[in-house]
């Protein structure tokens, strides 16, 4: 699986923002899907958001219209722009490429570290 990285995570307090960054040394294009995902505490992984090279971006409901995940090519970097942040977006999120935008769980061997973001009440 490609290597990404990501940064940017955060405490911050309801209704805050931040940006995530997800980083290669090869090409972000290059991959089909670029996908973020997110595990709270003692919650199962979800998906949060999914760009795809080509097509219409995927989101959670639960994020839908709060967050924006965007690819820039030329710094071969995926962004996740978290708006009007609850408490509830609490957790660590994680950075995969994915063949495509629906793809299970299970095609994932490793998650690493991740990046925290921690919105507090």
């Amino acid at each position: 699986q490609v290597q990404l990285v990501e940064s940017g995570g955060g405490l911050v307090e309801a209704g805050g923002s931040l940006r995530l960054s997800c980083t290669t040394s090869g090409s972000i294009f290059s991959i089909p899907v670029v996908a973020w995902y997110r595990q709270a505490p003692g919650k199962e992984r979800e998906l949060v958001a999914a760009s795809p090279r080509y097509g219409s971006r995927r989101y959670a409901d639960s994020v839908k219209g709060r967050f924006t995940i965007s690819r820039d090519v030329a710094e071969n970097t995926v962004y996740l722009q978290m708006n009007s942040l609850k408490p509830e977006d609490t957790g660590v999120y994680h950075c995969k490429g994915q063949p495509e935008l629906y793809t299970s769980l299970d095609y994932f061997d490793s998650w690493g570290q991740g990046t925290q973001v921690t919105v507090s009440s």
